[in-house]
């Protein structure tokens, strides 16, 4: 069956409005953190999926670097091993560690590799431990609101990135592979330590001088106090939301994240919706985007980005008013 003469507008408007971005990003490196419903519903996995191996197809670097908390959480309850947590993050013993090392570098990872391989991608899996690609240390952790050493909380194999390897990744951004990061990496002492993958994809990005960071969350973006979806910033106004407390909760460590990798060198970075279909390709090769674009400078006047953009989970249709344009 042919296509509606609308149906057929609509295909062509979408690749063409996709033809700058290509050839804006063909050779560039993107960093994806892959987490949250994204991860979980079968759907979103497979556009996902093709996301990620339309990128490379069309010539852009991509390196995904993906979490596990809930499946971390799952497995423990299943072997009886109590789960506490600090300031949310999860107290880390030998015990739990290789448990963490179990999902994180085995399940999860491999599942992630075989989800792409299975959309004709070329999916390596490795963790940060390979090719010691992650050197890390402990992270010291003071309680909230604490500025006294003696209130360092020890939370065991949790750590911090102190150094990424890049010559594992320079090999594969050469290459038709795709690497597929678990956030795990080995401190000088040859211990193992958990690491929040966001900080992970972070640093990646920052030390490889990415293009784009891309974070992948189950809300629509960055929100001002009165919910309302921030669609650009800049460095300046996102250090301004963060000091009058705007930004709160879990919502602030992913936008520190983004904000350091912008200051480090990253050309920007993306807090986006990962409860929509497509949402990565739609984030990176249309006009409007489905979250929060943040840059050094912020968007000029006459290119901000459409705040009005439909957002229904699951889905990604947009409103039929004209968006404003974002310059490629």
């Amino acid at each position: 069956m042919s296509l509606t003469i609308n149906s057929a507008k609509n295909i062509a408007q979408v690749l063409t409005e996709s033809l700058p971005y290509i050839q804006k990003f063909t050779g560039k490196t993107v960093v994806v953190k892959y987490g949250g419903n994204a991860m979980v519903d079968n759907a979103l996995k497979q556009s996902f999926a093709r996301d990620i191996v339309l990128m490379k197809l069309v010539g852009i670097n991509p390196i995904v670097v993906h979490g596990g908390g809930p499946q971390i959480g799952n497995l423990l309850e299943k072997l009886n091993i109590k789960s506490s947590f600090v300031d949310g993050l999860r107290v880390t013993d030998s015990q739990t560690m290789d448990v963490v090392e179990m999902v994180l570098g085995g399940l999860v990872n491999k599942e992630i590799v075989n989800l792409l391989n299975r959309n004709r991608g070329n999916a390596i899996g490795i963790s940060g431990k390979d090719g010691n690609l992650i050197r890390a240390k402990k992270l010291q952790l003071k309680r909230k609101g604490s500025t006294a050493k003696a209130d360092i909380v020890d939370i065991g194999q949790v750590g911090e990135v102190e150094s990424i390897n890049t010559k594992v990744l320079e090999v594969m951004k050469d290459s038709d592979f795709i690497p597929v990061i678990a956030p795990i990496g080995t401190g000088e002492d040859g211990a193992s330590y958990n690491i929040d993958a966001d900080s992970v994809a972070g640093e990646i990005a920052r030390v490889l001088g990415a293009e784009k960071l891309i974070l992948l969350t189950n809300v629509a973006g960055v929100q001002d106090k009165k919910g309302k979806v921030l669609t650009g910033l800049s460095v300046r106004q996102v250090a301004k939301l963060i000091a009058d407390k705007t930004l709160q909760g879990g919502m602030l460590p992913k936008v520190e994240c983004a904000l350091n990798a912008v200051k480090g060198g990253v050309n920007s970075a993306h807090i986006i919706d990962g409860r929509l279909e497509h949402a990565v390709l739609l984030e990176i090769f249309t006009d409007e985007g489905v979250g929060t674009l943040i840059t050094k400078a912020g968007l000029t006047p006459g290119r901000s980005r459409k705040t009005g953009a439909a957002r229904k989970t699951g889905t990604a249709k947009k409103t039929a008013k004209k968006p404003q344009k974002r310059a490629p």
